[in-house]
């Protein structure tokens, strides 16, 4: 008989190599995903660099010959920038607040609560989130117009009030997940189920809150539709503003102001995000988990 030779182990070295590779495989992908994403707003700011004639140049002047910053400071004296921006701050803070905590009171109620017919009711929720906001439009004008809200700001408090459907979901698998006996811990110690909400689930419930309000104040600061249709010229928001006004005397575009306008609508939005987005990440990640 022959005797077989003991099998040749791989260097100790292999394993790192791999995992090498495999990191920068990862990092790769995850650069060009960044630079797909950020293109458009790197787009955007350029747009906001050139002049008229780079901008109708052809073919495509993709940099401009020198850089027009003061782009950015004639869009930002040609109108009453910090009013409108006054403006777009005020509805979506007040929207933000308002349907953040009334969504949270839904969900709360969805999520612990039982009641006849309650998961029709939720499927009826879930599937008004297919609804186009354009079908709404006229029917909500004409309920805001004979309550004689138009030009004011309490669309966006019934609005708020009324909780989003989205909202509600996140709320709803966030509190699901909550462990039974905290509540009925606070029942045995007398609360109703008011207190258990305010004392104990909504301070359990930083992240989802965090990614909520989050995502309602993009909503709010984000729509041009609702303060077009229901706000004057002086009560209108920055993106209103941003859309409509930089034109010429014929009605044409003036696409460099616009965009350098657009560049600073963006930035609050930006640092809100920076400032929110560790719990905005976990309230998304954390929302689906029981």
């Amino acid at each position: 008989m022959t005797a077989t030779s003991p099998p040749v182990k791989p260097p100790a070295s292999a394993p790192r190599a791999r995992v090498r590779v495999n990191r920068l495989v990862l990092y790769t992908v995850l650069v060009a995903l960044t630079g797909l994403f950020l293109g458009p707003f790197g787009w955007l700011i350029l747009t906001g660099l050139k002049n008229p004639a780079e901008l109708a140049a052809s073919p495509v002047h993709w940099l401009p010959d020198h850089f027009q910053w003061h782009n950015f400071a004639d869009a930002y004296s040609l109108i009453d920038f910090l009013g409108y921006a006054r403006n777009s701050l005020i509805i979506a803070m007040l929207y933000a607040t308002l349907v953040t905590l009334s969504s949270a009171w839904v969900g709360f109620g969805f999520a612990r609560l039982d009641a006849p017919g309650k998961k029709t009711l939720f499927a009826i929720l879930l599937g008004s989130m297919m609804l186009p906001q354009l079908i709404t439009l006229l029917p909500t004008y004409l309920i805001f117009a004979k309550l004689g809200m138009v030009d004011t700001y309490w669309p966006w408090v019934l609005w708020g009030l009324s909780a989003a459907p989205y909202l509600v979901f996140l709320f709803r698998q966030f509190f699901a997940g909550l462990p039974r006996e905290l509540e009925e811990a606070a029942i045995v110690d007398g609360c109703g189920y008011t207190a258990i909400f305010w004392r104990i689930f909504l301070p359990q419930s930083w992240p989802v809150l965090s990614a909520s309000f989050v995502i309602a104040f993009t909503w709010s600061w984000g729509d041009y539709i609702a303060p077009q249709l229901l706000l004057s010229t002086d009560r209108s928001t920055l993106a209103v503003a941003v859309m409509s006004t930089y034109v010429t005397s014929a009605g044409t575009p003036v696409a460099n102001l616009q965009a350098a306008a657009s560049v600073m609508y963006v930035v609050p939005i930006l640092l809100i995000f920076l400032v929110a987005q560790r719990g905005f990440v976990g309230g998304m990640s954390t929302s689906g988990l029981k």
